[in-house]
């Protein structure tokens, strides 16, 4: 007997209450001491400007992430505060991971036992609406798709809270944080339990919501609120088409629960589709394209750097940008009614993957590199999906999941081992000095290069082989030149870092230290993954059965096969390890050699920068994207705006408003002369009124 799987969500949601309510309470009882405080010792002096000036100082020490990364030097709150904030938010998490595993593991077992799979497993907790023949219900749904999704979901996140109790036990806002945390993994996982689309809505705004309070955390840094902003108001328009995709869904087969799949599933063979399917199928990726980050909406995803590592993490690698590509696959059976549409995902996920490597191969910030990784890996997921590979796109989200929640929480160790310093120019040879973070980091750096037997290999080949099998030979060599460029920045990345000579301040060396357990405890945990992880979708021509993707197959829609000759499959994977190897190669001649320095940490890069001219201008400024849509986008929005606000609002609605009330005061001020008090007056004015009808009557 499964156990409820409300309680899946439902265990974080009481995480982030109570959480979110100690905090609040320890932070009012704060409020209030420092206040008594600052009046004892100013008895004479109750003005608002000084008591606002003297709560100032005593909150002068800046906490932000972009000075002191973590807070003060020594732990703000009281250590019974931060057990407390750290036991509650990992106990939640990880008791709702129990729960989730309790039922994954027997349905999972049981339906690789059975031909066809088990029937998913549907609890409803109560009815939520209905209008006419429409009813929502709020129901969780325990299939193939979803028992994927909860079980790295729950894992990993679980493994990111154990890594935040030591990332951030300096920082004032610790309670803060975990609420928010425990909030995300709410969101998320309503999001892939959802029976249908309304209440799968509920959690895709919750972790827009709670992207824009952790991305923002930093909150009186101005680059933290804005990026914040940033990914909030950009999702926002993919979230208007996936609004207007599920009143479509409704419109089309009259539900909006997941039973629509079944119902597509039956016309999906004929290979034709109204256009209302069409319609339906972009403004769903519309939808995906905005929470996976994809052209030309990805442009938040590098901002939400702002936020502390472990959320980058979080987004990154177990919640928010998996969504989209989850959604795609939930609704294959509707995708493939339009060929014309997965066309333009695969090629939308082409573009991102390419584009996103080359700004990659630029970046010097630790971080901003791995950002434009997940931006390129997402690209791989959609091409995928694109040409009808849902399995082996979900298959890469699966194994993407463990690598690249291994490099950011890594990253974050390499940050606090240099005191917040992002910068790889100002690191170099700290292999020796952080051993367990430099190990753990390179298992995860040859996964995601696409080197075997790790994980990566597997999930990557199997997009290549789709593409290259569904008849896409440039598709199929997009994704072989952006795995090139894969290995290429992920190896500069790691030889910059963990290689050569320190390139930082004279003396800082000394003073790098390996993290504790809290952190490298789980970076050891997903770098094992991030070996293993891919034997479970070994394909048959290595020997395997690829149980992995016979498992996700009824949750999933089929398009039409990819088969390809086992010599050809054993061609294309030498092919994509040899691109691999040769960016592993250049970046390892480039970079690290002696005599590098912060300046010029590669000096064969530099002279090759010089000669590529205004493609490696292109390419270091980002392509100009963000430039172009302030340019193209945003300024001419303002003026808009301008426009309405100081011309039509404030010369037209506000002058036609104004001009009545100046009517209305003129025709006062002229009557006010007949208003004289005087009966005699206002007989005469009767008088005058009567004759003036008796002359008017006379006349008709």
């Amino acid at each position: 007997m499964t156990l409820p799987l409300w309680l899946i969500p439902a265990l974080p949601l009481a995480g982030f209450l109570l959480n979110g309510l100690v905090a609040l309470l320890n932070g009012w009882r704060r409020a209030a001491k420092t206040t008594a405080e600052w009046r004892a010792a100013n008895p004479d002096d109750h003005g608002h400007d000084d008591h606002a000036h003297g709560h100032d100082d005593h909150a002068g020490a800046d906490h932000g992430h972009d000075a002191h990364g973590h807070g003060p030097s020594g732990p703000f709150l009281p250590y019974g505060e931060r057990l407390f904030h750290g036991v509650v938010g990992v106990l939640s998490v990880g008791l709702a991971a129990v729960v989730a595993f309790a039922n994954l593991v027997p349905y999972v077992l049981g339906s690789l036992a059975t031909e066809g799979g088990l029937a998913p497993v549907i609890q409803t907790a109560y009815r939520w609406m209905a209008a006419g023949h429409v009813t929502v219900d709020l129901a969780f749904r325990l299939d193939a798709l979803s028992a994927m999704m909860i079980a790295f979901v729950t894992f990993v996140g679980l493994l990111i809270h154990v890594y935040s109790v030591g990332y951030l036990q300096d920082e004032e806002g610790y309670g803060r944080y975990f609420a928010y945390l425990n909030l995300f993994m709410f969101a998320m996982l309503t999001l892939v339990l959802a029976n249908s689309l309304p209440v799968l809505f509920i959690g895709w705004e919750g972790v827009g919501l709670c992207s824009y309070l952790l991305i923002g955390y930093y909150y009186e840094k101005d680059f933290a609120h804005a990026a914040g902003k940033k990914a909030f108001v950009t999702n926002r328009i993919g979230d208007f088409g996936m609004v207007l995709g599920i009143f479509g869904i409704l419109a089309l087969f009259g539900t909006t629960d997941f039973s629509f799949v079944d119902l597509a599933k039956q016309g999906a063979m004929n290979g034709h589709a109204p256009l209302g399917v069409y319609a339906v199928c972009l403004l769903l990726f519309l939808g995906a394209v905005g929470k996976s980050a994809q052209v030309p909406l990805y442009v938040w995803l590098p901002d939400a750097m702002a936020g502390p590592t472990p959320v980058s993490a979080l987004i990154h690698a177990a919640t928010m940008v998996t969504a989209g590509v989850y959604l795609v696959a939930r609704c294959s059976a509707v995708f493939v009614l339009a060929p014309d549409a997965m066309t333009l995902v695969a090629w939308i996920g082409a573009l991102t993957a390419v584009l996103a490597a080359t700004i990659g191969l630029a970046q010097n910030d630790i971080k901003k590199v791995l950002a434009y990784s997940t931006v390129s890996q997402l690209g791989y997921m959609f091409l995928a999906c694109g040409v009808g590979a849902f399995g082996a796109g979900m298959f890469h989200v699966f194994t993407h999941a463990f690598f690249k929640a291994c490099l950011f929480l890594g990253s974050g160790s390499v940050i606090m081992a240099m005191h917040h310093e992002q910068d790889m120019r100002a690191m170099g040879g700290l292999g020796k000095r952080i051993p367990k973070t430099f190990l753990t980091m390179m298992f995860a750096t040859v996964a995601i290069a696409g080197i075997p037997p790790l994980a990566g290999f597997f999930s990557k080949d199997q997009i290549l082989g789709a593409a290259f099998g569904a008849g896409h030979p440039v598709l199929f060599a997009v994704g072989l030149f952006t795995a090139g460029m894969t290995a290429f920045y992920m190896f500069r990345l790691a030889r910059m870092t963990f290689y050569g000579e320190f390139r930082g301040p004279k003396g800082a060396e000394a003073h790098v230290h390996e993290s504790p357990a809290t952190m490298t405890v789980p970076l050891v945990v997903l770098a094992f993954f991030s070996v293993v992880a891919g034997f479970l979708g070994v394909p048959e021509v290595l020997g395997g059965k690829n149980r992995f993707i016979e498992f996700l197959a009824p949750s999933l829609a089929v398009a039409h096969p990819h088969h390809v000759t086992h010599l050809t499959e054993w061609i294309l994977m030498g092919l994509s390890v040899a691109v691999a190897t040769a960016g592993i190669v250049l970046a390892w001649r480039w970079y690290g050699q002696r005599g590098a320095t912060a300046e010029v940490p590669s000096a064969p890069a530099n002279a090759f920068y010089l000669k590529s001219g205004l493609l490696g201008r292109l390419v270091e400024n980002r392509w100009f994207v963000d430039e172009g849509i302030e340019a193209g986008v945003l300024a001419p929005f303002r003026k808009i705006g301008t426009f309405l606000w100081r011309g039509f609002d404030s010369l037209v609605i506000d002058g036609v408003i104004n001009a009545s009330a100046f009517l209305v005061e003129l025709t006062g001020d002229l009557f006010r002369f007949f208003t004289t008090g005087n009966v005699r007056n206002y007989a005469l004015s009767f008088t005058l009124g009567v004759l003036a009808f008796a002359f008017y009557v006379f006349l008709r």
